[in-house]
């Protein structure tokens, strides 16, 4: 496991090449995050961000969308796959916000995770990006790799040991854009297949790169 100087000069350096650290998901509202992050599943950010102006226009309030009819949701969402569980989880979600939660998205994990299709990374996203909540961590498939590969875990695959493990190495109010910056990582530099570690400026800190035998 890393140093706490090394710790931090991993944060440091993604803040360098990824200044913003945002969200790949763009909500105007944050229930409308919440079922982004939901369409998302097993389906690319990129194809959920041209589904959703479409579905979000058709049903622009939380109201709308629950009473949707849950085919007609279906016809929107079609091609981020698994569109029928999505679907009915989306309609479920928005009434049950509007019935228990006047209308706002929780703001704990506790009950978070009693809406529909909300799990773990989900909720952490929320509690990150919408309420700004230190020590979050998003444990997407980017983080799980990224961090094992560095060393800043034990490269277990399991999303809650890697949250777990995560949130004892890193500082709280840099958590949630960490996990921002390592999406974009993992999409620009240290891919799943064939990382790129010549052009990556972690190298002095990674243990997959420091194990390797160099020519």
């Amino acid at each position: 496991m890393k140093s706490e100087t090394e710790v931090r000069a991993i944060v440091e350096e993604l803040k360098v090449l990824y200044p913003d650290g945002l969200c790949s998901l763009p909500y105007p509202k944050p229930y409308e995050l919440l079922f982004a992050v939901r369409l998302a599943a097993q389906c690319t950010d990129e194809r959920v961000n041209m589904v959703t102006p479409a579905l979000f226009a058709r049903f622009p309030t939380l109201e709308s969308l629950a009473e949707a009819d849950v085919s007609e949701v279906e016809t929107y969402i079609h091609s981020t796959g698994f569109f029928r569980a999505k679907a009915r989880d989306i309609v479920a979600a928005a009434r049950m916000m509007l019935e228990r939660y006047d209308g706002r998205v929780p703001d704990t994990m506790e009950e978070l995770l009693k809406l529909p299709g909300v799990g773990r990374k989900t909720a952490n996203l929320i509690l990150g990006d919408v309420y700004q909540k230190p020590g979050v961590v998003v444990a997407d498939t980017h983080c799980i790799r990224i961090t094992g590969r560095l060393g800043l875990t034990d490269g277990t695959k399991d999303p809650v040991k890697v949250e777990q493990q995560l949130r004892q190495v890193l500082p709280p109010e840099e958590s949630n854009n960490f996990c921002h910056r390592m999406v974009l990582h993992g999409r620009a530099v240290c891919m799943a297949r064939k990382p790129d570690c010549q052009n990556c400026t972690l190298r002095p800190w990674c243990s997959h790169f420091t194990s390797q035998p160099q020519a």
